[in-house]
């Protein structure tokens, strides 16, 4: 946030607040040990607040529910802001000291009524105000999000409208206040924090910042690019003006997790050259021309992981990689070599050694004082540091120490794929307790919960469709269509439909979403596609062939 690349707090803070707003995260399936923190506030005292379409086992905790409707949620933040503003609620001296663009913010929402709130969201009147007067005067608050934010065309956007709530009532920079995005998986923030983004290097110091790179440059002994790259989504687009015509993919399954799966197919079958480097042989590695055994970092290497409250813990090898696998770093220090790069040997520490050289907000972590004090929060930048609990303190400082944290006006800005006569239903897909992502590393294992893919329906539509459960259907999307048996849940309001990607070769649900992506992350509108559903009478043809289909695409990947 405001220029850090990770949330603002930690896993303690949580368990002491007074507010919780989470937002866009099912989060007990989806970070169920964040959730055990989460409980914990709540068990002290905390109000749960959950924003989300669905009333998912999450929502189910909570104090007060505002489902609203998929896609419209800087709809309901502008609302809310609004209404915090009509009753006076706004952190009047943090709003004068600390942030800019006030007016600009106080005039774009003041249309945004309560009444207009609801009907854009889908949320009751009555619960938008509750929401706001209970955010506002909590004596310390936080927002917690995950991809129910950042799975849509406008994912920047919902993010800064989460962002100007915490501004308008003073809700971060000081302890038990603040935003927390919820990292997805397994050092998705140490992956970020190490330069895995195009256009930041090590520490979240930018590329086209010339003192900045010349860092690195100088540790490294090499020219830098002074131009920041491709995100994923800009690749898949350079892959279709003929830019980009070798890839090398390392602990990802592009070929099921990414939306609209035939362009997806079509273009990574298209590379001159393709190396995936990977636990398991995944229909991305099908596809490659030289697939690298790796290792699983969390037992067969040596290394750290940083979890999403800015933590930086070591992690130690248990046992060394099975057969012709090998551990990652190993990988690439030998591929470094046979390109004419001696780097010595492979060791973790070292490479640990220079990233605190050259991030000063790392500087304080060796190895010595991560195993010692069972982990660090970044920023630290000496020895003598401990690292920061929460962030962005200097808000609070008067006058304000470096810049002050603007507000954004933002619009409304629906989903791409639009609800019509021919595709009136909403298709919004996620993950569930029991199984992860596009099922790679967790469909190999026997659950007694799982149940396969299922389309899942809200008895409403059920009945009016006159669907049973367990009765295959048709999905039919814009771009393609597959089979699923239905599943009637109760939490899903009429209209709204959910369904997962563990399964992709029993049900391929990415076939049916949209590409649409956010113009700055990249990242796609996996949350929202327009969707109906067919009846199939029993031995259908049109069934038969849906199969044919799904099964020529796996044996075609």
């Amino acid at each position: 946030m405001f220029g850090a690349g990770g949330g603002t707090s930690s896993y303690r803070e949580i368990e002491e607040t007074d507010c919780i707003l989470l937002w866009g995260s099912n989060a007990r399936e989806t970070h169920p040990i964040f959730f055990h923190h989460l409980l914990k506030g709540v068990r002290s005292g905390a109000r749960l607040i959950a924003v989300d379409p669905r009333h998912t086992s999450s929502a189910r905790w909570a104090h007060l529910w505002a489902g609203l409707d998929v896609g419209s949620d800087i709809a309901l933040a502008n609302s809310v802001a609004r209404e915090i503003l009509a009753a006076g609620l706004e952190h009047k001296e943090f709003v004068e000291h600390a942030t800019s663009g006030f007016e600009a913010f106080r005039a774009h929402v003041e249309p945004w009524t309560l009444e207009r709130g609801e009907r854009e969201s889908g949320v009751p009147a009555a619960v938008i105000r509750e929401l706001a007067h209970t955010y506002a005067t909590a004596p310390r608050a936080m927002i917690c999000w995950t991809l129910g934010i950042t799975e849509h065309h406008n994912a920047v956007d919902n993010v800064l409208a989460l962002i100007n709530l915490a501004l308008l009532t003073g809700h971060v920079g000081r302890y038990g206040s603040g935003l927390n995005p919820l990292r997805g998986q397994n050092n998705v923030q140490g992956g970020g924090d190490m330069g895995a983004l195009p256009d930041r290097l090590a520490g979240f110091q930018h590329v086209e910042n010339e003192p900045l790179r010349q860092r690195f440059e100088a540790a490294w002994g090499v020219p830098i690019p002074p131009k920041k790259g491709w995100h994923l989504t800009g690749m898949f687009e350079a892959m279709e003006r003929g830019e980009l015509t070798h890839l090398y993919v390392l602990g990802e399954n592009p070929m099921r997790s990414e939306a609209d799966q035939h362009r997806t197919r079509k273009l990574l079958e298209g590379l001159e050259f393709l190396v995936v480097q990977d636990l398991f042989r995944t229909a991305t590695a099908e596809a490659a021309d030289v697939v690298l055994p790796g290792s699983a970092s969390w037992c067969e290497a040596e290394g750290t992981v940083t979890s999403s409250e800015r933590r930086v813990q070591r992690v130690r090898r248990a046992l060394p990689p099975p057969g012709e696998a090998r551990d990652d770093l190993e990988i690439l220090f030998e591929i470094a070599r046979r390109l004419g790069h001696d780097w010595g040997e492979p060791s973790a520490e070292r490479v640990w050694d220079e990233v605190r050289r050259v991030s000063p907000a790392h500087a304080g972590m060796s190895y010595a004082r991560l195993e010692a004090e069972g982990g660090l929060q970044w920023p630290c930048y000496d020895e003598e540091h401990p690292g920061e609990l929460f962030l962005h303190s200097r808000l609070w400082e008067r006058p304000v120490v470096g810049p002050r944290a603007p507000f954004h006006c933002l619009e409304h800005d629906p989903p791409v794929d639009r609800l019509d006569e021919e595709f009136p239903l909403r298709l919004t897909t996620g993950r569930r307790l029991e199984d992860f992502n596009t099922g790679v590393q967790s469909g190999g294992y026997v659950y007694p919960r799982r149940r396969g893919e299922t389309l899942d329906l809200s008895p409403e539509d059920a009945d009016r469709l006159g669907v049973a459960e367990g009765e295959r259907v048709r999905v039919r999307s814009r771009r393609g269509a597959v089979v699923a048996p239905v599943h009637i849940d109760e939490s899903l309001r009429p209209g709204l439909t959910f369904m997962t990607f563990h399964f992709p070769e029993e049900v391929a649900t990415n076939l049916l979403t949209i590409d649409a992506t956010d113009p700055v992350s990249g990242t796609a509108e996996f949350k929202a596609a327009a969707i109906r559903v067919e009846r199939l009478a029993a031995g259908d043809s049109a069934e038969r062939r849906d199969r044919s289909e799904r099964n020529d695409l796996v044996e075609a990947t």
